[in-house]
């Protein structure tokens, strides 16, 4: 605890307050933090003041305290929103009530009553009390600048003194008004009736505290209007699920709640896993959405009917307490810190509802940490703002990071399990005089005002605490077990009673702190997004506030690398090193590293090479295993680890190979990569088919042609590019139900999956009109192997879409341009070039369109369109021959082949796509010849290479235009 603190209930000695420059609210926060029993009544209660108040009558609450709160609808004034906050009081436990006068009989009470008890073996001993009694409602001018009178009433030992006689007869008093005829229990019903019935106030006088204030509509800052706009075209588009990244600081929660309102959703469901957010969140709805109720769902509370229900994930994602709930009661669900939602528990949740939209809130940095979670939100990333782009926006403040070489640990001695060190050991390293003092030195050198501490243990805290005590600091450690609170440690930081809170997981989610200018970072982050989440803690605008300063604290271990990947932006060593040099930061930022630790990435980027030294560094950067998706968009492709371990799943068993979680049988394992993995797919089909088996719960319980003909419409409709890319005209007009729908995705993913390959592979069969798994999952494997079904489904759609980009960036410039051109009306046109396209003049070869470049468009071939038309070489020599002969790295120019000018193919020199085994783009230029029987035949006019016959698996691409000289 800081050396000030004092676990009395009273703040000073003076009884009587006056107000102004003598405010009451630092000497009822003061109680309130110290109390056992608070007892409070007041004739109105405005939000400003409720605002001061709710953070320590929330801690008290959380610390089991008993809390009565009073108050009146005399004269209209209490605010119905300051009570739609005080609900989630009520959902914790507190007794709220309300004098209902009727206008009729006036209300003009004001007193806090605060006791500590004694408990006994059968009664409660009262060892401390006061009351504080005067002229004092709960609004910010009234506990601040106001003239007003309070007087202090202290109990006294003995219990028949005169103090304690009087102070027996406030309480006493107050139980007699708080179970009044006329006082009825706080509800969302009676709050509504109140809004109903409430007058609207025609005047305010602003110099009495005693007038009800008018609260500006809070509305949406400049990002918020981006995202909003973007929310409401995704819809639009026919999306239901979508993904919006926000870095801390910048209101993700007050977008949720202000697309509530835009969608004018009228069940709402915002899950999360921390109380902490979940009361945020909750005091945010209602002071948007005053008309909706609001409601608590977890261990204690579950308030079904609510407007707006707020639940934790840990009670609400049991299928028990799913099944409370219709599929469809809510039309709106946000799920916020997304980037925990690949956890089993949630996925239960968003399998289970089908809300009309569903949001996924995150502010994980970047594409790579994202692949997990965006596969649960449709793959459909709406919209993205990072820390630079809120620093630029002037919505965060600049930051001045100092990464500081911690010597005084050797982090390599320390053993290393699953992405964590060794807990008790790593807290016996950091538990020293030695590191103390290092820590110590660099604080005093670059330390502004108001200092946060990460800690890694609640020792290791208090250790810091105490060493900086006696250091003549002022500090204090806050977590579940600290004496101080933690509304009283940040009030005291904030009025400089403190200059060092040292915290372990209290303000990692969830917590406002703007004052904040010092963030100390004393331990390794599990992730880039613990990382990021602990530094914008301290980003928050404040008044006189001009930037953030970050010590951090690295040592010699591989897991400090997801540190500057974060700020940098990197995603290997080499890329760190490079970026470091030259680093784009916005304006006033500033990185800084000792120089140790650059001598260290070095030795780090020499060691590193090879599968196993990528799976290790993205395990550091994302916090956790892997998923395929994330490795995908790491590095490009799966295809070294096919070829040396098998499959994905093979391969990761190997490393985790100590891991129960992720153990499978040979039998799943060849299952899951012919079935899953490697399965042909000319589109996306056999991939939803999969999906929707698993949500039916396929493997227990075979679902019949038409139930889940049914649920893979429902899946693919959730893909709205897929669904209006992949179907024909009239099956996109049927409905789920129809006919026509189960004829086509019988005759479709059906009819393949319930065929043997040329393999010989048969994967389901069709047994009394029910589509059954041709293998035996037992109940105690399921769990497991439908997950690792649907990290491979959720990989194939992937790598579906980013080959389908493959259009997509051609046809939009959704790439990295090398040359960006300057298109002036007066000029020539020009067309993007791809310099690694390389169209196969012999056999398929791969080749991608991460790069462009513009060439000027060539005269002598008609009208070209730049969305249309492009250039790439050729490569090979199967196309030389003939009277146009093609030869190795000639120009060509392409005409893309879409829907609108497809046409007959019949004689046409066309780039052929196709994909191997690994999902990777193969291309390949051939005439066309249409067979007697239909087929296709594409045709080399070099006789040294054989004419191939086209498969179901390859699609037309481009159709040669001319050869460039």
């Amino acid at each position: 605890m800081s050396n000030n603190a004092s676990s009395s209930l009273q703040y000073e000695t003076a009884q009587l307050t006056v107000g102004n420059e003598d405010p009451l609210l630092p000497k009822l926060i003061h109680a309130i933090n110290h109390a056992d029993e608070i007892e409070i009544t007041v004739s109105f209660i405005q939000r400003s003041g409720l605002a001061l108040l709710f953070e320590p009558l929330k801690d008290a609450l959380i610390n089991n305290c008993k809390l009565k709160i009073l108050t009146s609808d005399y004269l209209d004034i209490t605010d119905p929103v300051a009570l739609r906050e005080l609900m989630t009081l009520v959902d914790r436990g507190a007794d709220i009530r309300i004098y209902q006068s009727d206008n009729k009989q006036s209300f003009h009470m004001k007193s806090y009553i605060f006791v500590k008890t004694k408990e006994k073996v059968s009664t409660v001993e009262l060892l401390e009390g006061c009351a504080y009694i005067g002229s004092n409602n709960i609004s910010k001018s009234a506990l601040t600048n106001a003239h007003e009178w309070c007087f202090r009433h202290d109990f006294k030992l003995p219990t028949d003194s005169q103090e304690a006689l009087t102070f027996y007869a406030i309480r006493n008093a107050f139980t007699a008004i708080f179970e009044h005829p006329q006082v009825h229990p706080l509800t969302n019903e009676w709050i509504s009736l109140y809004l109903k019935r409430r007058r609207s106030m025609k005047f305010v006088n602003v110099n009495d505290p005693n007038s009800p204030e008018v609260e500006e509509p809070a509305t949406p800052n400049h990002i918020q209007l981006e995202a909003l706009k973007a929310l409401q075209l995704t819809r639009q588009e026919g999306y239901q699920k979508g993904l919006v990244v926000l870095a801390t600081g910048m209101g993700k929660t007050w977008l949720s709640a202000f697309d509530v309102k835009q969608m004018k959703a009228e069940r709402v469901l915002f899950v999360a896993h921390r109380e902490e957010i979940l009361i945020q969140a909750q005091r945010t709805f209602a002071q948007l959405l005053p008309n909706k109720q609001t409601g608590f769902y977890n261990a204690k509370n579950k308030e079904q009917s609510a407007d707006i229900l707020f639940a934790s994930v840990q009670t609400i994602g049991k299928q028990a307490h799913l099944n409370k709930f219709s599929k469809t009661h809510f039309d709106y669900v946000i799920v916020d810190e997304f980037h925990h939602a690949s956890a089993s528990i949630y996925k239960s949740l968003l399998n289970y509802f089908q809300p009309r939209f569903l949001l996924g809130l995150t502010a994980t940095p970047e594409r790579t940490d994202q692949a997990d979670i965006l596969g649960l939100c449709d793959n459909n990333l709406v919209y993205e703002r990072n820390l630079t782009q809120g620093i630029e926006d002037k919505i965060l403040v600049p930051f001045r990071y100092y990464g500081i070489w911690d010597g005084s640990v050797d982090y390599t001695a320390i053993p290393w399990r699953n992405g964590r060190f060794d807990p008790k050991l790593i807290e016996h390293q950091f538990a020293t005089q030695k590191r103390f003092l290092h820590v110590l030195k660099h604080w005093e050198k670059l330390k502004q005002t108001k200092t946060l501490a990460f800690c890694i243990s609640t020792k290791h805290a208090d250790f810091m605490a105490d060493s900086f005590l006696k250091k003549g600091v002022k500090a204090a450690s806050v977590h579940s077990e600290s004496a101080i609170r933690r509304n009283d440690a940040l009030n005291q930081l904030e009025n400089g009673d403190l200059d060092v809170v040292f915290s372990v997981d209290l303000f990692n989610e969830g917590t406002d702190l703007p004052a904040i200018d010092t963030i100390l970072m004393l331990r390794p982050s599990d992730s880039k997004i613990l990382f990021l989440q602990q530094l914008g803690r301290g980003l928050r605008l404040y008044e006189q506030k001009s930037h953030l300063v970050v010590l951090d604290f690295i040592g010699n271990h591989h897991s400090f690398l997801n540190k500057p990947a974060a700020l940098l932006g990197s995603s290997s060593i080499q890329e760190t090193l490079t970026k470091y040099k030259e680093p784009s930061l916005s304006e006033g930022c500033y990185i800084n590293y000792d120089i140790e630790i650059i001598d260290f990435w070095k030795v780090l980027a020499k060691k590193q090479g090879g599968i196993l030294a990528d799976y290790k560094s993205l395990y550091e950067q994302v916090g956790h295993r892997p998923t395929a998706s994330e490795f995908y968009l790491q590095y490009g492709d799966l295809k070294k680890i096919n070829k040396k371990y098998g499959s994905w799943a093979k391969f990761v068993l190997e490393v985790e190979k100590e891991n129960d979680l992720y153990q499978l049988s040979e039998q799943h394992l060849e299952y899951l990569l012919a079935a899953v993995q490697t399965t042909n797919m000319s589109k996306s089909f056999k991939a939803i088919l999969l999906k929707a088996f698993i949500r039916l719960d396929g493997f227990v319980n075979p679902p019949s042609l038409s139930e889940l003909s049914i649920e893979s419409y429902n899946v693919l409709k959730s893909y709205p590019h897929l669904f209006e890319t992949e179907l024909p005209i009239k099956e996109r007009e049927s409905t789920a139900e129809s006919k026509t729908w189960l004829s086509y995705w019988k005759r479709n993913p059906i009819k393949a999956f319930t065929t043997a390959n040329k393999n010989g592979q048969q994967w389901f069969s069709i047994i009394d009109d029910k589509f059954v798994a041709k293998i035996e999952i037992n109940e105690s494997d399921k769990e497991c192997f439908e997950q690792w079904m649907q990290e491979l489904l959720d990989l194939r759609l992937l790598e579906y879409r980013q080959r389908d980009s493959i259009k997509t960036a051609i046809a939009s410039s959704n790439v990295t341009e090398l040359a960006p051109p300057i298109q002036v009306e007066s000029e020539p046109l020009q067309l993007k070039f791809y310099p690694n396209l390389k169209i196969a003049c012999g056999h398929f070869k791969t080749g991608e369109v991460s790069e462009v470049e513009y060439k000027i468009a060539p005269e002598g071939y008609g009208h070209l369109d730049s969305d249309k038309h492009f250039l790439a070489h050729a490569t090979g020599n199967s196309m030389n021959g003939g009277k146009y002969p093609i030869l190795d790295n000639d120009l060509l120019l392409l005409e893309l082949i879409t829907p609108e000018n497809a046409g007959s193919l019949q004689g046409q020199t066309v780039v052929i796509e196709n994909h191997d085994m690994t999902g990777d783009e193969l291309y390949l230029l051939r005439d066309i010849k249409k067979l007697g029987d239909g087929r296709y035949q594409l045709i080399a006019k070099n006789s040294d290479y054989e004419n191939i016959i086209a498969s179901e698996n390859m699609k037309p691409l481009a159709r040669l235009k001319g050869v460039i000289a």
